[in-house]
């Protein structure tokens, strides 16, 4: 399991590097939109949207992309809280086909059994196997 746990998180680390990208891509778009549209002939009111929706979803992945890192960072320690952020970002991440799909269904297989349970520090959630009564 400890593999399948270091996968996970080099994943997430990768995974949200990618996003820090499309951010800083997505903050550079803007900032040539924003010259283009500083022109006379261009319309101020289309132009400033444009900038602004660049703006807005560059900061969206560019927060995500770092939520990532950082839960990734958090998985390969083994910390708790980690454990806890990666399985709700796993959910956002089941909405970004086709990766973030296969992302989010492997953290819930990774961090969902009582292995990985265990390596967290919490207790397993099926009960410790009880012999049968033996018949006399």
């Amino acid at each position: 399991m400890r593999l399948h746990l270091d996968v996970l998180a080099w994943l997430h680390i990768i995974w949200g590097a990618f996003g820090v990208l499309s951010g800083v891509s997505l903050a550079v778009l803007a900032a040539g939109a924003a010259s283009a549209f500083a022109e006379p002939a261009a319309t101020a009111a289309s132009g400033r949207a444009v900038v602004w929706a660049f703006v807005v979803v560059g900061s969206v992945l560019g927060v995500a992309g770092l939520a990532m890192i950082a839960a990734g960072r958090g998985v390969l320690r083994r910390s708790a809280t980690a454990r806890g952020v990666t399985l709700g970002l796993a959910i956002i991440n089941l909405l970004a086909v086709p990766f973030g799909t296969a992302l989010g269904i492997y953290a819930f297989w990774a961090l969902l059994n009582d292995d990985a349970r265990l390596e967290f520090g919490r207790p397993p959630r099926t009960p410790p196997d009880v012999r049968p009564l033996e018949r006399t």
